[in-house]
């Protein structure tokens, strides 16, 4: 199974770094799921929550708020103004 390499920060530090299977988030144009394979996106990150489900099935879950979200190549970065982990 493909996976994809996500890299989530906030302007001050490393939020969470690593392999995931999915990736959604909020963006100023909806909801955004990413698998593996997806094609190139480039959207404005909006105020909520970035959810990631690693390789072994573990759930991350950033409240984040401004920045952009990024995919290329299964690499996905978000970088926001401010996020947070979620506990």
């Amino acid at each position: 199974m493909a996976l994809l390499h996500v890299s989530v920060v906030a302007a001050d530090r490393e939020i969470w770094v690593g392999e995931a299977k999915q990736v959604s988030a909020k963006t100023s144009e909806g909801e955004i799921g990413i698998l593996a394979g997806h094609e190139p996106v480039l959207a404005t990150l909006a105020h909520g929550e970035v959810r990631v489900t690693t390789a072994n099935g573990e759930k991350i879950v950033v409240d984040a708020e401004g920045g952009f979200f990024s995919v290329d190549h299964d690499q996905v970065q978000v970088v926001a103004g401010r996020a947070a982990l979620v506990a």
